[in-house]
């Protein structure tokens, strides 16, 4: 085995080819699950200079829902709901993030990306979406279609 590889320690089927290739999705995917990482990071430092990457997904997030409460970031993000707290404190420390009393029930409060947290991460998006585009487009609509389909079934699943 290659210097630096790590066996694999999967279950090997009738099939050597299917495991094979099983194998280097699972390689492929720890890529990008390290390239996200990186590009996590750089978008917050993008986003304000002092945002950590949990506070970029969080962020995201909120913005992505339009508004929400820290229950509910917890629980999609996989969080602790301490973590969470403190990251909303940074958002808010930042002018990120806005809490404000929800309109259904005065007893709580809902989670909101200011508009300038809004632009910028408008901007990091758009940029990472430049990386994706020149990444694929030279694939066909078709091929990226099954690709978005396989990430589906791999993440419901």
């Amino acid at each position: 085995m290659p210097r630096g590889r790590v066996a694999s320690m999967a279950v090997m089927t009738a099939d050597p080819e299917l495991d094979a290739a099983i194998a280097a999705v699972e390689d492929q995917f720890s890529v990008l699950f390290n390239r996200a990482r990186t590009v996590w990071s750089e978008s917050a430092k993008r986003v304000h200079p002092d945002l950590q990457p949990a506070g970029y997904k969080l962020l995201s997030m909120i913005a992505r829902a339009g508004e929400t409460n820290a229950h509910v970031v917890a629980e999609q993000l996989d969080m602790d709901k301490s973590a969470v707290s403190r990251q909303v404190r940074q958002l808010e420390e930042a002018g990120l993030v806005e809490s404000r009393v929800d309109e259904r029930d005065a007893r709580a409060r809902v989670l909101v990306a200011t508009p300038a947290a809004v632009e910028r991460l408008h901007a990091v998006r758009s940029r990472n979406q430049e990386r994706l585009r020149s990444a694929l487009e030279d694939r066909s609509v078709d091929d990226l279609r099954v690709v978005a389909d396989v990430l589906r079934r791999i993440t419901e699943g």
